[in-house]
């Protein structure tokens, strides 16, 4: 079997890059008045919602937060911390009541980056309001949307971001195209024969194995077991290059979740989706013009972990049992949700476009036989 080497080994300059792309200067700051986002000191205005600010270093240590409580969520799991004289708190994952105070808990990763709110409650809402009126003649017409905004929150969640070297041993068969000139006959209807040529492509099949290196970063895993994977990836991607190193004051004023999947469960997952860009990559460095039975056994190694907060405004809402659920992306403003639909009304248009080709049809037919 013929072997040949598709390697893309990082050099140290790139670990060393992959690495520190988060190690950014740690802040002294505290976050915006106006919108939360975290402000510097040398920021004269704020980065986000453009509102003038004087930050004095001797007024950082009153933006710390106090001692938080700590509500679990029995229905999705979710862990949240609210501020010290909240006494009560339903769900921002799945509009449950069943919310438990708990003590936290001491071993908990301390986070490692944050990204602040760069869109405000009110542009949040906002957006709500205009998306729930999009098709709103499908929407169930005792569904009290005027009440629903309310239940909106901003939430940091907690995402793990991976680094890691996937080393790969892959094997396959390639497959090089050539061509050969066929010639080939035809008779038309008078019996007439005529003789033509064309190019007929063929593949010719070999073996080949190999290693392939390639390092990866970037994508974040769902720390809340409130919010899974499936639906984080609805509301990516964030814009990394801000996050900032993380402080307590960051989170003045706003809702915060613990992280409730472990990070080897996020490790897993991640590993998941490096793999299969691993299989992709390996795919795009094969020689020939196509291959198949491709094979790839990778190792990961070298792997790093950050725990970050990103934020999120959730609005959760139970419609005839059924839980809906409109995220914003509180950084870029990207939204998406799910909405109840009345299929009473959808049924009735279908029927009167049924209806009103049956009419025409019969129409037309009358002028036919007319």
């Amino acid at each position: 079997m013929a072997e040949i080497e598709t390697i893309e080994p990082p050099s140290q300059n790139d670990l060393d890059d992959a690495v520190i792309d988060l190690e950014v200067v740690a802040p002294h700051g505290r976050p915006c008045e106006a919108c939360g986002c975290p402000i510097e000191v040398d920021d004269k205005f704020c980065p986000a919602c453009g509102r003038a600010e004087v930050i004095e270093a001797a007024i950082v240590a009153e933006s710390q937060p106090s001692d938080q409580k700590h509500f679990r969520c029995d229905n999705c799991g979710s862990e949240v911390a609210t501020a010290p004289d909240q006494r009560s708190y339903v769900c921002a994952f799945c509009d449950s009541t069943y919310v438990v105070e708990m003590q936290q808990r001491s071993n908990r990763q301390r986070p490692e980056f944050v990204v602040g709110f760069g869109v405000t409650r009110e542009q949040a809402q906002e957006k709500f309001r205009e998306w729930i009126a999009e098709n709103a003649w499908f929407r169930p017409g005792d569904l009290r949307t005027a009440t629903l905004a309310d239940k909106q929150q901003g939430v940091y969640l907690p995402f793990w971001s991976f680094s890691m070297l996937a080393q790969s041993r892959w094997s396959a068969t390639i497959g090089e195209y050539w061509y050969r000139t066929e010639t080939y006959t035809t008779t038309d209807a008078k019996g007439n024969t005529t003789t033509h040529t064309r190019q007929v492509r063929e593949t010719e099949w070999w073996p080949l194995s190999g290693n392939h290196h390639h390092y990866y970063a970037g994508y974040l895993v769902s720390g809340s077991k409130g919010l899974p994977q499936q639906q984080a990836e609805r509301i990516k991607p964030f814009n990394l290059p801000a996050l900032k190193r993380y402080e307590p004051y960051y989170l003045a004023g706003w809702l915060s979740e613990e992280y409730s999947v472990e990070r080897e469960a996020a490790l897993q997952i991640c590993q998941q989706e490096f793999y299969r860009h691993e299989q992709n990559n390996v795919a795009a460095f094969l020689p020939g013009d196509t291959h198949r039975g491709l094979e790839v056994s990778t190792r990961f190694s070298s792997v790093n972990s950050d725990l970050c907060l990103l934020p999120v405004y959730i609005l959760s809402y139970r419609y005839r049992d059924k839980l809906y659920r409109f995220l914003v992306n509180g950084q870029t403003g990207k939204c998406v949700g799910d909405k109840p639909l009345s299929w009473k009304r959808i049924f009735a248009l279908i029927a009167a476009i049924v209806l009103l080709i049956v009419f025409v049809i019969a129409g037309v037919l009358l002028v036919q036989h007319g």
